[in-house]
């Protein structure tokens, strides 16, 4: 039975990762009319916002384990904050200067900042299957995007590609916080308020700095916007918070090593970014990465 929900948990963990890698897409192709990063990011936690109400809602007396405190919520708006609003706006502004495909190399330093952030706080050790894992996934990211490197010149690349490292750096806090509060809120409850946290600081910073009207922009926008919503955002928060639950965030952190290879395809077919079987090549050195790591411990869970 542990083996089997580990697995499941793997696979949860990715079908959630891929969703989330569409969202760079989407967010690409809807930059092609005139639309800003916060205005994007504001129509994603609006078509998003209702969900997560709905769901606070009807579990706001359910799973919450006894020996939940004040400060177990303080820390849920915290990561909140950091998570899903400062890890989404650092993303979606990166995304204004940088490629999809590159956008998701640069983000994918978050897996080990996971690892080394419990090994800091909560002394879990990397195990010698981590780090393999680790180091074939970043091999495969390597070679995959070994012909982007033209790429990484002129100064709003590096700009880009800052925003984008700072995401990757609060989402693996996000991540760390959610191993810890989800076994005390529940799945379901965690992210639905972690998320409403991120909907509110959205709210409140396009109020101050957004200066576009929101009912005059193209119907492809909202049209994204609400793609982005459901496909990118709420069904995949949740199978995140699912897996992480299942498999510990650490483990989590490796298995996401799919997302940038998802990413890849998506960008190609979508973007018309190319993909060569170089990049394939590294695909399969970062799938094998993340089954090195999931039948080792559902192997260690028998």
């Amino acid at each position: 039975m542990m083996k089997k929900n580990f697995l499941l948990g793997v696979l949860l963990g990715v079908l959630g990762i891929v969703l989330f890698s569409s969202k760079a897409v989407m967010v690409k192709l809807a930059y092609n009319y005139n639309v800003d990063a916060i205005t994007m990011l504001l129509l994603r936690m609006l078509f998003s916002f209702p969900f997560y109400v709905v769901i606070a809602y009807v579990y706001r007396n359910k799973n919450t384990a006894i020996n939940t405190t004040k400060s177990d919520y303080y820390w849920v708006v915290f990561f909140g904050l950091v998570g899903y609003y400062l890890a989404s706006y650092f993303d979606f502004e990166g995304l204004t200067y940088i490629k999809a495909s590159l956008e998701r190399i640069i983000l994918f330093v978050y897996p080990t900042i996971v690892i080394l952030l419990n090994r800091l706080f909560f002394k879990q050790p990397i195990t010698k299957f981590q780090a393999l894992a680790i180091f074939l996934s970043y091999l495969g990211i390597v070679i995959a995007f070994s012909d982007e490197v033209d790429v990484f010149s002129g100064s709003n690349v590096y700009l880009g590609g800052f925003f984008v490292l700072l995401s990757a750096i609060t989402y693996a806090s996000y991540l760390v916080g959610s191993g810890w509060l989800i076994p005390k809120f529940g799945v379901l409850k965690f992210t639905a308020y972690a998320m409403l946290v991120s909907c509110f600081c959205v709210f409140i910073h396009f109020s101050i700095i957004g200066e576009t009207d929101l009912f005059n922009l193209p119907w492809q926008v909202y049209g994204f916007g609400l793609l982005i919503a459901i496909f990118a955002t709420v069904i995949p928060s949740f199978l995140v918070s699912t897996s992480i639950k299942m498999i510990s965030s650490s483990n989590f952190a490796i298995v996401a090593g799919v997302g940038p290879i998802s990413t890849i395809i998506l960008a190609s077919f979508f973007l018309g970014e190319r993909l060569t079987l170089v990049q394939f090549f590294g695909a399969f050195l970062v799938i094998i990465g993340i089954v090195i790591t999931s039948l080792k411990q559902a192997k260690k869970k028998e």
